[in-house]
């Protein structure tokens, strides 16, 4: 499907939400005729051209007050969702009536039958307007909750490479802060304080920093400087971190703002890895970690990492970890270096929604990455995609919350 067809074929699915949800709401309106019928419907697009045209002005300019405006954009994202579920069910019944009415005008031309009490449309449109309440309070419970309800989550997993003096090693994986998109210090540092208390031996962060510009994360550098580790903080860069998605005036401002990024990272206490490694030592044994620049197998994302450089200054370590942001890396090459046994990625956010289950885990992202939330083993070994902990475009989340994860490697 080419871009202007999806474009067509989304605008169309709007235009025909928008039109379902009012016949929804005009078939469960009070009586025809009455005041407080128009009433009603003139609130319902009253209050619709309302959200359009304030989500569109939040989007379109969020240089001031960005967190009320991050809102706006949230509510308009609730509100398409929750009619574009309404749309299903009456579509559906829609097709179904004109298929009986084919059937009927070719075999039976005439009919008649009494219906029950409530109309199938009228139960349809209930129904409907029901289902479609779920996504619209989810999302709007997401903004002021899901975005910033830190949630720690424990991975134990196991080697019979790993060198026994690092049995019951603690690391910490943080990724995805997007520290553009908060609007205060204090969520960040519920976060520090919740990753401190873990007491992890070493803590990583994979990749995208801030939404695209270096300055955004300066008014947090003291906040994440207070991350404590028993060994020196790892990080990588993500898509985001190269300001690929901002019209930059000239190529060399481009680059001093990634520049500036990199000794932000410094400024924080972090080292960053560039296509290189770390060897850790513990009693003589080692294990090696591995950090490159973002490179993703979709052709929309930059292949800027070069793993074959990383992979081979990592030397003879028996055990190895790769950080690396994009997950769609693992397929793309991870799988040609057998000695790296652990992957740590994050980027796809779980797309900040969806269902989040320990017997169901779904989200829209699915559909675009084969590895996109979670612990994944080929072999032996392993990728674990972490959600991320910050968020961007919609200012919150539902189901895949912030997360903090904390693996104790063992010794097979």
């Amino acid at each position: 499907m080419s871009r202007l067809t999806g474009s067509l074929f989304f605008l169309a699915a709007l235009v025909a939400a928008e039109w379902y949800s009012f016949q929804a709401v005009r078939a469960l309106a009070p009586a025809p005729g009455s005041s407080s019928r128009r009433l009603v419907l003139i609130g319902y697009w009253v209050l619709t051209v309302a959200v359009w045209a304030l989500g569109f002005w939040a989007m379109s300019n969020r240089r001031e007050h960005p967190s009320f405006k991050s809102y706006l954009g949230g509510v308009l994202l609730a509100m398409l969702a929750a009619k574009l579920v309404v749309l299903v069910p009456l579509l559906l019944e829609d097709l179904v009536r004109l298929g009986r009415w084919a059937w009927q005008a070719v075999s039976r031309p005439a009919g008649s039958g009494t219906g029950p009490a409530i109309s199938r449309s009228e139960f349809l449109s209930k129904a409907a307007l029901l289902a479609g309440a779920v996504p619209f309070v989810s999302l709007i419970w997401g903004m002021v909750k899901g975005g910033t309800d830190y949630t720690v989550r424990r991975v134990t997993l196991r080697f019979p490479n790993l060198p026994a003096s690092f049995d019951g090693f603690k690391l910490l994986q943080i990724s995805d802060l997007h520290t553009g998109s908060f609007h205060s210090k204090e969520p960040l540092q519920r976060a520090v304080a919740l990753i401190n208390q873990q007491q992890a031996d070493l803590v990583v962060m994979t990749g995208d920093l801030v939404n695209n510009l270096a300055t955004e994360v300066e008014e947090h550098i003291d906040t994440l400087a207070g991350i404590q580790s028993k060994l020196p903080i790892f990080s990588v860069l993500g898509n985001h971190d190269y300001a690929d998605y901002v019209e930059w005036p000239s190529p060399a401002e481009k680059t001093a703002n990634l520049n500036r990024l990199k000794q932000n990272h410094a400024n924080i206490g972090w080292r960053l890895l560039l296509d290189e490694s770390h060897t850790l030592e513990r009693n003589g044994e080692k294990i090696s970690i591995i950090g490159v620049e973002n490179w993703g197998a979709q052709m929309r994302f930059p292949k800027y990492g070069n793993l074959a450089k990383a992979h081979a200054t990592s030397g003879d370590a028996p055990f190895k970890i790769l950080l690396s942001h994009d997950p769609s890396h693992w397929d793309g090459q991870v799988h040609e270096y057998p000695d790296i046994d652990l992957t740590l990625s994050g980027h796809t956010h779980g797309m900040q929604f969806g269902l989040n289950l320990s017997f169901l885990k779904w989200s829209p992202v699915q559909y675009a990455y084969k590895q996109w939330a979670g612990l994944y083993q080929r072999g032996k070994q392993y990728l674990y995609v972490n959600a991320g902990l910050g968020f961007i475009g919609y200012h919150g989340r539902v189901g895949f919350l912030p997360e903090i994860t904390v693996f104790e490697l063992k010794r097979a």
